[in-house]
C-alpha cells in the first residue's frame, strides 16, 4: 500500500478550494443586479395578490432584463408605516416600487374612481383592465404627479359579507356599519341607507370579531386571506355575479427613480405591464373568485345570488352614486359626466377580450 504525501494533500485540498472560492464569488459577480429596487405594499406574503400576482410580475421584469434588475417584495408594510401612507412613500423615495389601493388616499385619484363606480364596474375586470390602459394617457394621467404608473387594476368587484344577517334587499342594510376602502364605496353605503367605516383590508377580521362592522364590501378572493370564511356567515352578489364597484389598485415607481433608468430597463418593466398582463391580472381574479366562495360554502356559510329583480332594486338606488361623483369631481375642473361616458364605451369595447 503506497502512502500519501501530506504535502500533495493539503496542495489539493488548498487548490480546489480555490476553485471553489473562485466559482462562488465569479457566480455572485454574474448574478448581481445593476439596478436594484425596494417593493412595499399592505396584504401579507401569502396573499393571492402577492403570489398570484406580484410575484409572476417581478420575476417577468426581472426576466426581461436579462438578470440586470432585481425586485425584493416587502410585505405586509415590513418597511413601517401604514397602508395610506404607500403613495407618499413612493413618491418621497423612501420606496421605489409601491402596490396600494387608491381608495386608501380619497379624493387624491378622482379621475380614476370613475372605474370603481356601481353601475360603470359591474363585474368584468379583464375588460375594466384593458379600458384604464386604453384611458390612462389621454384622461388619468394627472392624478399621479410624482408616480410612474407601472400598471393599474381593479379587482373582481365589492361583493356584500354580513357576520350575522342575510341581504335581498337595500333596505336589509339600513343601519348596518359596513366596511368599505374608499369614498366611492362609502358613497354606495351610504345611498343603501348603511354607516360606512373606513379601514385598510387588514383590519377588516379583527373588526369583524368585535363587532365594529356588521359587514363589508370586499370581493371573494380576500376570503382565504383574512379567513373570512370564519367572521362571516353570508357572502350576497347580485344577479348574473354583478357586483356594487369595485376598486382600484394601482403598482407605481418613484418618478425620480424612473426617469434616471436607462430606456432598456424601463423596457423591461414596460414589457411585463402590457395589455396582456392585465387581462391576465383580470383572469386570475376571477379564478380566485371561484376558490374564494367555495371555501366559504365549504366552511358552512350562505351564499345568496340576488334575482334580476332584486339586483334591479340595487342598481337603481346605486345610480345615484355616479351623479354624486360627477358633481363632486366637477370642483376639480373635471368633466366627470364626459369621463362616465368614456369609461362605459371602452369597457364595452373590450367585454369579449376575457
Amino acid at each position: 500500500m503506497i502512502a500519501t504525501k501530506p504535502t500533495l494533500v493539503l496542495t489539493n485540498y488548498f487548490g480546489n478550494l480555490f476553485i471553489l472560492c473562485f466559482c462562488l464569488l465569479f457566480s455572485q459577480s454574474a448574478l448581481a443586479a445593476d439596478y436594484n429596487f425596494k417593493f412595499h405594499h399592505f396584504l401579507g406574503a401569502n396573499s393571492n395578490w402577492q403570489k398570484q400576482i406580484l410575484e409572476p410580475w417581478v420575476n417577468r421584469v426581472e426576466q426581461n432584463s436579462n438578470g440586470r434588475v432585481s425586485i425584493e417584495i416587502f410585505p405586509s408594510m415590513t418597511l413601517g408605516g401604514r397602508p395610506p401612507e404607500l403613495v407618499q412613500q413612493a413618491r418621497d423615495g423612501v420606496v421605489d416600487i409601491i402596490w396600494t389601493v387608491n381608495g386608501y388616499t380619497p379624493g387624491m385619484f378622482p379621475r380614476s374612481e370613475v372605474f370603481e363606480l356601481p353601475t360603470i364596474f359591474t363585474k368584468d375586470p379583464v375588460s375594466v383592465n384593458l379600458a384604464i390602459h386604453d384611458l390612462f394617457e389621454t384622461e388619468l394621467k394627472a392624478d399621479y404627479t410624482g408616480l410612474e404608473v407601472l400598471f393599474l387594476s381593479v379587482h373582481a368587484g365589492n361583493a356584500i359579507h354580513m357576520r350575522d344577517s342575510a341581504v335581498r334587499y337595500p333596505s336589509d342594510l339600513i343601519g348596518k356599519k359596513i366596511r368599505t376602502p374608499s369614498r366611492t364605496g362609502a358613497w354606495s353605503i351610504e345611498a343603501l341607507g348603511g354607516i360606512p367605516v373606513a379601514m385598510p383590508v387588514p383590519a377588516l377580521p379583527q373588526s369583524l370579531q368585535k363587532g365594529v362592522v356588521d359587514g363589508a364590501f370586499v370581493p371573494w378572493e380576500i376570503i382565504p386571506a383574512l379567513q373570512l370564511q370564519h367572521q362571516t356567515k353570508f357572502q350576497i352578489e347580485g344577479y348574473n355575479q354583478e357586483r356594487i364597484g369595485s376598486l382600484m389598485f394601482q403598482t407605481s415607481m418613484n418618478k425620480a427613480k424612473w426617469d434616471s433608468l436607462p430606456e432598456d430597463i424601463q423596457y423591461a418593466f414596460r414589457d411585463a405591464s402590457g395589455p396582456e398582463w392585465r387581462v391576465e391580472i383580470g383572469q386570475k381574479l376571477l379564478h380566485a373568485e371561484s376558490e374564494g366562495i367555495t371555501i366559504a360554502i365549504e366552511a358552512g356559510n350562505t351564499h345568496s345570488v340576488l334575482s334580476k329583480e332584486e339586483t334591479q332594486r340595487f342598481t337603481d338606488i346605486l345610480s345615484s352614486v355616479v351623479d354624486r361623483w360627477i358633481d363632486n369631481v366637477a370642483a376639480k375642473n373635471i368633466d366627470g359626466e364626459a369621463l362616465v361616458t368614456k369609461a362605459r364605451k371602452a369597457i364595452e369595447s373590450h367585454l369579449n377580450d376575457s
